[in-house]
């Protein structure tokens, strides 16, 4: 990796300590939060080392197209069982950080939610890392 897509892989793995860190202290939606941002970062960081600026979304699905419009082999993206979990973790992007209605955000989240955004978010990190390689 080049160094401005190292940066962005970089984050990307520590803003998977911060979720780790949060579910652990009982902060589930800022777990999820943090998750949703990392699985991003990484995408992004790998976009960029293809030569191309991430496109300006949040959404984990339209930066997988990206990859796909650039060459990127994400068969192995595609093969996990992470369409549905990369669509759960774009909406827990928005969902974790505002109140819906009369609701906190922080009684929206369970720790069930944040095991699972971690582990998506960190199967992400892990097959962008494997791309990356020669």
């Amino acid at each position: 990796m080049n160094s401005r897509p190292q940066a962005w892989f970089k984050q990307a793995k520590d803003d998977l300590g911060v979720a780790k860190l949060t579910r652990d202290n009982g902060y589930n939606c800022q777990a999820c939060y943090f998750a949703s941002q990392a699985a991003e970062k990484a995408l992004k960081g790998l976009i960029l080392e293809l030569g191309a600026e991430p496109a300006y979304t949040h959404v984990l699905g339209e930066l997988i197209k990206q990859l796909k419009q650039l060459g990127c082999n994400v068969e192995a993206l595609d093969s996990l069982p992470l369409s549905s979990l990369l669509s759960s973790l774009s909406r827990l992007a928005a969902a974790s950080r505002y109140p819906i209605e009369a609701t906190p955000a922080a009684e929206l989240f369970e720790p069930a939610d944040a095991n699972q955004a971690i582990s998506t978010a960190a199967a992400v990190l892990e097959l962008v890392e494997a791309l990356d390689t020669p």
